[in-house]
């Protein structure tokens, strides 16, 4: 059966607009290819997606050489927000963009909610 991209973009927009502190959200796979995504304004899907795809490469490897064990999540804390990439299945890859102001706690059931929606779609 086709991935229905069209669907997956729907989840992702509205994850976005009824998340409170959630700025935008890219579906993408792990080869860096976008698969869906709600970002903001003058933000390169194309470039997230590549971008993506390479810090989960890289931290999959730190996590194996540290001896840390499989990755959940990598999570990137900047001054303007939080970046927050976690595996949706073997094929693809979910990035959150969320305000500096978001509770961390209920961005990451949040995105145990969408995660579990997409991943519906994706089977």
């Amino acid at each position: 059966m086709a991935i229905n991209a069209e669907k997956l973009s729907m989840v992702l927009q509205n994850f976005v607009s009824a998340t409170t502190d959630v700025q935008g959200a890219a579906l993408v796979t792990p080869d860096g290819l976008p698969l869906a995504a709600s970002l903001p304004g003058g933000m390169d899907e194309e470039r997230v997606s590549a971008m993506s795809a390479s810090m989960l490469s890289l931290g999959e490897r730190i996590g194996m050489e540290l001896a840390r064990g499989t990755i959940d999540r990598i999570f990137v804390e900047g001054n303007k927000g939080f970046g927050i990439l976690t595996g949706c299945g073997q094929d693809a890859v979910l990035l959150v963009l969320a305000s500096e102001s978001a509770k961390q706690g209920l961005l990451m059931l949040e995105i145990k909610r969408v995660l579990a929606e997409l991943k519906l779609i994706l089977m």
